[in-house]
């Protein structure tokens, strides 16, 4: 198997494994891989991690329904809000200059990871 192919698969491997036990991993994981590793340049990068999100997304959702796990009076008002963050965001993705949008997403990682330190 080519070095190529092994990375794609690895970080698939790792994504899998992240959004399955924390229910995240596409822009956490999968970003900054396809970026820094593959060099795929950042717009494509971040449209990229939300086509590889869903099929993940899919089987962990299934297992959680199985155990029991979604509060669907949460998901329903929750997932309404954010189909229609996900348009503004999808097309506004390729207006914002790659430095601004590489200082937002970096920005919101350690925000996010700060507030999960210390909560």
């Amino acid at each position: 198997m080519d070095k190529n192919k092994m990375k794609l698969i690895s970080i698939g491997l790792v994504t899998g494994l992240i959004n399955g036990l924390f229910g995240s991993g596409g822009g956490t994981i999968v970003v900054p891989a396809l970026v820094f590793l593959l060099g795929i340049d950042d717009y494509k990068a971040h449209a990229t991690a939300i086509s590889i999100i869903l099929p993940l997304s899919i089987i962990s959702t299934i297992i959680y329904f199985a155990n029991s796990s979604i509060p669907f009076k949460v998901v329903i008002p929750v997932t309404i809000g954010g189909m229609v963050g996900s348009y503004i965001g999808a097309k506004t993705l390729n207006k914002i200059p790659i430095n601004i949008l590489r200082k937002i997403f970096g920005s919101v990682i350690i925000y996010t990871a700060i507030r999960m330190i210390w909560k």
